[in-house]
């Protein structure tokens, strides 16, 4: 018998740190893991012992003998990796080095909530507790980011990795300060004064636009504001979709467009059994979607989604994935992608069912423009032919053909990008803080800013997976603890006494670890009696006074 890693795979290789026998791939100090899908075991290597699948966040691990019908295929998939890739030692990623003894702990602030500021304040406290002091900031009331604003309601699992961020919330040198904005709250300069260092982790909240005419009619929407929607995300809580008609277009074929399109077409009953917001869960009900065009400018091998992800489209039963055979044989001149082109001609080849909604995919297809008078009523797009570029790799072109696909919706999912941080330098073309080694430079000089750090998609573009902010949080706590020891950093900051104060003066509504723990519970609470894992709270306002037990 041996382990198989599953679909659900967050790419934290907290699995591989517990392996005796070095045993999954890819490894972080493995230039593939930055890119990796997700991870593989090697089945011939594999000793039985069970230290990954507990050692998993997101319960993506079983044995071989006690996989379901579907994910047999991860068992082939896991052993096709090692074909291609015969197992190899990795060196280690950088790691902090051992922190001296101080006379008073290196405080540090740690700017955003979600996976990649989780994961640095982890590796941070765990130098001691009398080593370092983390105090996280976040405009939100609540913490995690992405995990919970982001990830589809369906995916249960992926979700639970925040559980393995619980155990920071109870150290005594950590405080979670929620609800304040730095820029408007407290400025950059100010965390300087009370921290040695801080560590920006805020994301990449905007959405990449297509840049055609007809983009901003009434029915066209950046996919991140239906995925806030539909998540109860509040900065869009309060956004309405016209689900009147029975298509939708989803341009962009990366794994978010493959969330809204499962969210769009999944029964309201399954759904029912997820965290998603209640107001989306009742316009679901309504809806009358039944087809949502997926398009992809080039073919199923360069497709953004991942094999995993195209992959459990095949567990919806009362969904057909829709493929046009034509499509994928003018796939050409790549030997990327094998696995999604594979899984593409299975759907290809299977037999429809005319009552079952649908999900078309529609590859070598370019928006061109959205059409509407007062909101969207089609969108025309061009078709493209593969060809490769000077440099190798495939690229398409337009035919010069057009046709128009008529839709009441159309959401944009061609990508995240960061925005600027106030008072620290930004890559306006690259949509992220220039840095290196997660230490933020001056685009001046090129030199490291005494003191500032950066992780996660603000750091190096909106790519990888959740587990994938692990190691370049690690990275970067390597560079701040490098920075400590070499005495590059400020010798002398205000205490936590004063950061309190200052913000209960700047702040009154700000929301602390036992806050949260509140909002937490209530959630939890309103969730177990309608049968749900939790039901979220939606608007500030009442979050705020459940919070500081303004309410019951």
């Amino acid at each position: 018998m041996a382990y198989v890693i599953t679909q659900p795979c967050c790419n934290d290789a907290s699995c591989i740190d517990v392996c005796p026998v070095d045993c999954i791939r890819p490894a972080p100090g493995d230039p593939a893991f930055a890119t990796a899908e997700m991870l593989y075991i090697d089945g011939a290597t594999c000793i039985d012992c069970g230290a990954c699948t507990d050692a998993c966040p997101v319960g993506a691990i079983f044995p071989d003998n006690e996989l379901t019908d579907f994910d047999l295929r991860y068992a082939a998939i896991n052993a096709d990796y090692f074909a291609a890739h015969p197992l190899e030692p990795v060196s280690p990623p950088p790691t902090a080095p051992r922190f001296p003894e101080r006379e008073s702990p290196l405080r540090v602030a740690i700017v955003g909530a979600g996976p990649a500021a989780c994961y640095a304040a982890e590796e941070l406290l765990r130098l001691g507790r009398r080593s370092v002091e983390v105090e996280m900031f976040d405009r939100l009331p609540t913490p995690w980011g992405l995990v919970r604003a982001g990830v589809a309601p369906d995916h249960a699992g992926t979700k639970a990795v925040t559980e393995s961020f619980r155990s920071m919330l109870s150290k005594p040198t950590f405080n979670f300060h929620l609800n304040v904005e730095i820029g408007h709250h407290l400025t950059h300069d100010e965390l300087l004064e009370h921290h040695h260092a801080v560590l920006y982790a805020v994301g990449a909240s905007a959405d990449r636009r297509l840049n055609v005419p007809g983009e901003d009619l009434a029915g066209s929407h950046p996919a991140t504001e239906f995925v806030g929607w539909y998540n109860g995300h509040p900065d869009h809580a309060g956004h309405t979709f016209d689900l009147s008609g029975e298509r939708a277009v989803i341009v962009g074929n990366g794994n978010v467009a493959l969330d809204v399109a499962r969210i769009l077409l999944t029964d309201p009953d399954e759904l029912a059994r997820t965290d998603i917001a209640e107001h989306a869960l009742a316009a679901l009900r309504e809806s009358r979607v039944r087809e949502v065009v997926v398009l992809g400018r080039r073919g199923p091998a360069q497709a953004a989604y991942t094999s995993p992800e195209f992959l459990a489209l095949g567990r919806l039963a009362d969904l057909d994935v829709v493929i046009d055979p034509a499509e994928l044989s003018e796939e050409s001149g790549s030997g990327e992608g094998g696995l999604k082109v594979e899984l593409a001609a299975e759907y290809a080849g299977r037999t429809l069912d005319p009552a079952k909604k649908r999900i078309v995919f529609r590859f070598l297809t370019t928006p061109t423009e959205i059409h509407g008078a007062d909101r969207v009523h089609s969108i025309t797009v061009g078709n493209n032919v593969l060809m490769a570029g000077p440099d190798g790799t495939i690229q398409a072109h337009p035919t010069g053909r057009t046709e128009v696909i008529t839709t009441s919706l159309v959401l944009r999912s061609i990508g995240y990008r960061g925005v600027p941080v106030p008072s620290l330098p930004f890559d306006d073309a690259g949509g992220v803080l220039p840095q290196a080694d997660g230490r933020v430079l001056d685009p001046v000089t090129g030199e490291p800013l005494t003191g500032v750090y950066t992780a996660g998609w603000i750091k190096r573009g909106a790519s990888g997976v959740i587990g994938t902010n692990k190691w370049c949080a690690k990275e970067t706590v390597a560079a701040l603890v490098e920075d400590a020891r070499a005495g590059l950093l400020s010798d002398s900051v205000r205490s936590a006494v004063d950061l309190a104060a200052l913000v209960a003066d700047r702040q009154p509504d700000a929301i602390d670890g036992a806050g949260w723990a509140s909002i937490d519970r209530a959630e939890r609470q309103r969730g177990k009696d309608r049968g749900r894992p939790r039901i979220k709270l939606t608007e500030v306002g009442p979050m705020v006074a459940l919070a500081r037990g303004r309410t019951a």
